[in-house]
């Protein structure tokens, strides 16, 4: 924010200077520094509240009801990052710091919110039935159980949220009446949700078909087991770029053969390498896609992902791939269920 001088306050200012500061801003804040501008604080109206309970007066120090362990940013982080860290502890203001502690910037969620909401349709895949991941799928679908203290799939939701999209259509089958029970329409979460119910599996990209209408923008598809801090609004940015039917996500694999390996011409050994790696690209489980596809599917046809690509290529369409390199986690073994429970609270 551009006026966060204006809430600027040093610890033998008054009380009652802090509740003029507060109430002219409007932002429910204001930031205690020192001569060399160095973030010592932060006082609201709550903790001013509290000073004058425990018997303070207006004309007291600041400095002695101000919370000197408020929460900061850095510059580094993008918008997306400090507004999960913002929604991640409850606030609605992060002052952002160097690493001497001076103050730079105040950001608040309003501001990062207001970046605008885009127009783009996110379709998650929600309606496998886990059989891998049971028996913890046997009485709830893999997209509600819990990473952290929220179900999967509900962070996923989120990580779009503060991205600035809105509308999403969650595909659905197996326990479906859970999922959409957690749910609803969307509007606890700040989103628009409708289902795409499918009645018998129809494939990674069969329920694409059963949107009502057809999109009017690139639309994104993201398995509904994914954990990722992928960028989606820089996903869509290129594939707009570089003028594509589809952009397919990929992650580099790396797989060491537990072996030498030898490279034979005819019965002649022509070398010898001891436990080499062999590197490819993976697909990621995110897509984004033009209205276009969506016209080569109907309610009724199933397919897979793979095989709509396959189709694109031959067809002579654009394909392209997009490479990950942000956390992502597939979500499709009990193993991999431990793990992004260890590691959520360093991706928020």
């Amino acid at each position: 924010m551009n006026n966060w001088r204006k809430i600027l306050l040093h610890g033998d200012d008054s009380i009652r200077r802090a509740l003029e500061v507060i109430d002219a801003a409007g932002l429910r804040i204001a930031l205690i520094v020192d001569a060399g501008g160095r973030l010592l604080g932060t006082v609201t109206d709550g903790d001013i509240r509290r000073g004058l309970l425990r018997g303070l007066n207006l004309t007291d120090p600041v400095g002695g009801v101000m919370h000197t362990h408020p929460l900061t940013g850095s510059a580094n982080m993008s918008r997306t990052q400090m507004l999960e860290f913002m929604r991640h502890h409850e606030v609605s203001q992060l002052p952002i710091v160097d690493a001497s502690g001076r103050l730079l910037s105040l950001e608040t969620d309003a501001d990062l919110y207001d970046a605008g909401e885009r127009p783009n349709w996110i379709i998650l895949m929600a309606g496998g039935l886990g059989q891998r991941l049971r028996p913890l799928t046997e009485d709830i679908p893999k997209p509600l159980l819990p990473v952290g203290d929220r179900p999967l799939l509900e962070i996923i939701l989120d990580r779009f949220l503060v991205q600035g999209f809105r509308k999403f259509f969650i595909s659905v089958n197996y326990r479906a009446e859970l999922v959409e029970a957690h749910f609803g329409d969307g509007g606890r979460f700040g989103a628009e949700i409708r289902y795409l119910r499918e009645e018998t599996p129809l494939g990674t990209a069969g329920a694409i078909g059963l949107l009502p209408e057809r999109p009017e923008h690139p639309f994104i598809i993201m398995n509904g087991d994914l954990l990722t801090t992928v960028h989606f609004d820089k996903l869509i940015e290129f594939h707009q770029e570089h003028d594509t039917d589809l952009t397919l996500c990929v992650r580099r694999y790396s797989l060491q053969i537990p072996y030498g390996v030898a490279e034979i011409d005819g019965n002649q050994v022509v070398s010898v390498t001891e436990k080499p790696n062999h590197e490819c690209f993976i697909s990621g489980g995110i897509y984004v896609a033009n209205p276009t596809v969506f016209d080569r599917l109907n309610p009724l046809r199933q397919v897979d992902m793979p095989d709509l690509m396959r189709e694109l290529i031959a067809d002579q369409r654009r394909v392209t791939a997009f490479p990950v390199t942000d956390y992502w986690i597939d979500i499709g073994r009990v193993e991999d269920l431990e793990r992004a429970r260890a590691e959520i609270g360093s991706t928020t």
